[in-house]
């Protein structure tokens, strides 16, 4: 999570931020659709929030959607090592080599 000025936390919590700018969540399959529906739908009721970044586990596969205008969002999907996602709201890129590094997909659960 990135968050722009201090932390605001919800009422009562401090377990809860309530301005964040950027979120990045590894997805797992067991919540994989809960991530990707219900949570984003709620984040996008935070009116600083910009950015979300989903990384999967189980493959090098990314995918980033950034909040052009109110209630407009783009979505970018970045497969391989050599993919490189880039931030839009803050400046700051990273390779998905960097990203996976030392992940073994070949150790099984």
């Amino acid at each position: 999570m990135v968050v722009a000025g201090s932390l605001e936390f919800a009422q009562g919590r401090t377990d809860t931020i309530t301005n964040p700018l950027i979120i990045a969540e590894v997805l797992s399959k067991s919540t994989r659709s809960y991530d990707i529906d219900e949570k984003f739908a709620a984040y996008r009721s935070i009116p600083g929030f910009q950015e979300y970044v989903l990384i999967d586990q189980y493959k090098k596969h990314v995918e980033h959607y950034y909040k052009t205008d109110d209630k407009k969002w783009i979505f970018s999907e970045y497969e391989g090592e050599n993919s490189i996602l880039v931030l839009s709201s803050i400046q700051f890129e990273i390779s998905l080599l960097d990203i996976y590094d030392k992940v073994d997909f070949e150790i099984k659960e």
